[in-house]
């Protein structure tokens, strides 16, 4: 990196934390700390909501999935824009109108204190975890890509995301978000714009996106039934329908966004904003990863992305059977790219035959080199789809658009972090501290609000020092989050919808249901896959609502009895 990279990477980040802490330092109720004195246009609030989603981990690894897999992942987003009209039509209005600080403040007014803390303590769980994971994320890919020390960098982004969130709250997340979206649009649209004109001058964008339907790369829709495929269209509007119901109506990371709104009518414009832009905005960041597919098939790229595990082997007993592979690799790369530049390539079948066949080969010496590095380290991940992007950032950008680029990463990363410890900071105070210790000075709430932020700060960040790469940190997050939300989701479902069922049979079906998930999901991962992660919100939230009907019916009919 050259100085300029540095002066855009900290100059962004710098510019970022104290201009939020500036806007937004003074705070002497939790009305102001917690909803930003309910200011919050409609534009601030979709840019908000977009941003809290659109962690590091989405511009690291999306890239990567659509590089591997192909464009199918943005079928995950499909149930999105019904989410956003479902949740603005039933669940902000009951929210607007009982003035609730959290949205786990509602199941009390509706059910009971327990059943109120039970979700306030899944969703604290399920989001503490992801508060380190999106620290935890962008720092080891970075400390690998770039050669920084991991340790420094989760510090490092730990103490500028804790400093501007502490002292500024829930204004200062909203407008650094804003400031963050608009460093992240132009970043990734300039990596777009770069990647294409890298490609050979003799091949135009059309021809770009033959050749990545050549591979495969191009298939948006699956309408398979099959239960094991992650992302088919089926799973994406059923189970990513219910996923994004539970994250934007009741995970607080999202609700805290738009209840900060400055009228109802605001912050329902900005989730519609985000229901429209969402879709085409992943759609965007997977297509960046098409490109630099097309762009890599004319360019040589690593035989394994995460640089690491290369070291590692070179430096073990398998050095000599890894330099065979490579060099075959580097071989049959030679022989593609003499096919790919043929002026005949795009019309001749046989060359496409042959190309296809290439690609295949390079496929087999990749997975080579994965069994030689579990061979060398059984420990190791082989996984290095979330390498893709940044590798391509490193090597082949140049100088001022790298650290424009590496500033988006941070940026992400902040903006994601911000909301989760500003969230888990509300919940933590209004669901758990200020429900049993009432009527303190509310100088004294806003103070302990401060304290939770720089607690939960803390467990994120230690949480980052000892989190693993597991498998695409993308759907890491997801998988998290898919084993708590469907279950929290059931009990805010029973809440709107089914006045009938009372406090007890939802707390008990609700534990319940959350056990089956966990049991599901261990199964899924250690014994048999049985279906894709996504269908793990849609079990959840089934569950809860059959089990909380079942008990109902039984106290009923004890009711009955005793009459």
């Amino acid at each position: 990196m050259l100085n300029i990279d540095w002066f855009l990477l900290i100059g962004t980040l710098l510019f970022i934390a104290i201009y939020g802490v500036w806007k937004n330092q003074n705070h002497s109720s939790i009305k102001s700390y917690l909803k930003g004195d309910n200011k919050a246009r409609w534009w601030t609030i979709g840019f908000s909501v977009m941003a809290t989603q659109a962690s590091a981990i989405t511009f690291l690894s999306t890239p990567g999935q659509a590089y591997s897999d192909g464009m199918g992942f943005v079928q995950f987003y499909f149930g999105l824009p019904l989410a956003m009209i479902i949740i603005c039509l039933f669940f902000l209005p009951v929210y607007q109108k009982l003035n609730v600080y959290t949205a786990y403040e509602f199941l009390e007014n509706r059910f009971d204190l327990k059943t109120r803390t039970l979700t306030a303590i899944l969703f604290l769980i399920q989001r503490g975890l992801a508060a380190g994971i999106t620290i935890y994320a962008p720092a080891i890919i970075l400390s690998v890509a770039l050669g920084w020390d991991l340790k420094l960098l989760v510090i490092l982004i730990g103490i500028i995301v804790i400093f501007y969130t502490l002292i500024g709250g829930t204004s200062a997340v909203n407008i650094t978000q804003k400031q963050q979206m608009f460093i992240i649009i132009i970043g990734l649209v300039s990596a777009f714009w770069i990647a294409l004109i890298k490609i050979p001058e003799n091949i135009d964008f059309s021809k770009a996106i033959k050749l990545a339907g050549y591979s495969q790369k191009l298939q948006v829709l699956d309408f398979s039934f099959d239960p094991n495929s992650r992302y088919t269209f089926w799973s994406g509007i059923t189970g990513g329908l219910f996923l994004a119901l539970s994250y934007f109506g009741t995970d607080q990371s999202q609700v805290q966004r738009y209840l900060s709104g400055k009228s109802l009518k605001e912050s329902q414009m900005g989730l519609i904003m985000n229901g429209f832009l969402k879709v085409p905005f992943q759609f965007f960041i997977l297509m960046l990863g098409v490109v630099v597919f097309v762009f890599y098939q004319y360019k040589t790229p690593p035989i394994h992305f995460n640089s690491k595990n290369i070291t590692e082997l070179k430096k073990s007993n398998y050095a000599k059977d890894f330099f065979q592979v490579e060099k075959e690799y580097k071989l049959t790369q030679n022989l593609k790219h003499k096919i790919l530049l043929n002026p005949l390539f795009f019309e001749d079948n046989k060359l496409k035959k042959n190309y296809l066949q290439l690609e295949l080969d390079n496929k087999n010496q990749r997975e080579k080199v994965n069994k030689l590095i579990l061979k060398n380290n059984r420990k190791a991940s082989i996984n290095d789809k979330d390498y893709v992007f940044i590798t391509f950032i490193i090597n082949h950008l140049p100088h001022g658009m790298i650290g424009l680029l590496l500033a988006v990463i941070f940026a992400a990363a902040m903006s994601s972090t911000a909301s989760e410890l500003n969230a888990l900071s509300a919940t933590t105070l209004i669901d758990l501290y200020k429900r049993h210790t009432p009527n303190l000075s509310a100088n004294h709430y806003v103070n302990m609000a401060k304290l939770f932020t720089l607690i939960w700060g803390i467990i994120a960040v230690a949480f980052a020092f000892f989190g693993n790469l597991f498998e695409n940190l993308i759907q890491l997050v997801n998988i998290i989050g898919s084993v708590f939300y469907g279950t929290i989701l059931g009990v805010f479902l029973i809440a709107f919808f089914f006045k009938k069922i009372k406090s007890n049979p939802v707390f008990y079906g609700a534990i319940i249901s959350e056990l089956i998930v966990i049991s599901c999901y261990l199964i899924n991962l250690y014994v048999i896959p049985l279906f894709g992660y996504l269908w793990l919100n849609v079990i959840g939230s089934i569950l809860t609502i059959v089990f909380a009907f079942l008990f109902q019916k039984i106290e009923n009919n004890k009711k009955n009895l005793n009459i």
